[in-house]
C-alpha cells in the first residue's frame, strides 16, 4: 500500500509541475495532494503545520495567478480601462470564448488583447496600449513562474524526504 501511495503521489507531483503551464489543470492543488499522499507513507514525514502552510500557499498562488496580468497592467502603467480590458480577456480565456477552448494560447492571447483594446481606447494612442499589453503578458508569466515554482519545491521535498 505505501508503495503505491507514493506512486501517487510522485505522479500527483509531476502532473503538478505540468499543470503550472496547462490550462485545464490546477498544478500547485494537484502537487499539494502529491505531498499529502507522500506524507501519508512511512518513508516521508510531514506534519501538520507544513500541510496547512502548504495549502494556504497554493490557494493564494492560485489566486495571485488570476490577478497578476492585472496587477502588472497597472505596474506597466495601464489606465483602469487597461486593466478592465485585461480582466475581461481573462474571462473570455477561462470560457473560451468566443472560439471554443483556446488553452494556453487563450490565457496569454486573451488578457493581452484585452488590455491593449482597453488602453487603446482609453488613450487612443499605440505605444501606451502595448505597453500595458505587454504587463498583462508580464503577469501572466509571474503567474505561471510562481506555480512552476512551487510544484517544484513539493516535488524536491518528497524526494529529500525520501532519500
Amino acid at each position: 500500500m505505501n508503495t503505491f501511495l507514493i506512486i501517487i503521489a510522485f505522479v500527483c507531483l509531476v502532473v503538478g509541475i505540468i499543470g503550472s503551464v496547462v490550462p485545464a489543470l490546477p498544478g500547485p492543488p494537484i502537487s499539494w495532494v502529491g505531498l499529502l499522499l507522500a506524507g501519508l507513507t512511512p518513508w516521508v514525514s510531514t506534519s501538520t503545520p507544513l500541510l496547512i502552510v502548504t495549502a494556504a500557499v497554493a490557494v493564494v498562488i492560485c489566486v495571485f495567478d488570476y490577478v497578476m496580468p492585472s496587477i502588472s497592467t497597472k505596474r506597466f502603467g495601464g489606465s483602469k480601462h487597461g486593466i478592465w480590458g485585461c480582466n475581461i480577456g481573462l474571462l473570455v480565456s477561462i470560457f473560451g470564448l468566443p472560439f471554443g477552448p483556446t488553452g494556453l494560447f487563450g490565457l496569454i492571447f486573451w488578457p493581452f488583447a484585452g488590455a491593449f483594446i482597453g488602453e487603446y481606447i482609453k488613450k487612443q494612442d499605440l505605444k501606451p496600449a502595448l505597453r500595458a499589453a505587454w504587463g498583462a503578458f508580464i503577469g501572466f508569466l509571474s503567474g505561471t513562474l510562481m506555480k512552476v515554482t512551487y510544484c517544484i519545491a513539493l516535488l524536491v521535498v518528497v524526494i529529500v524526504a525520501i532519500v
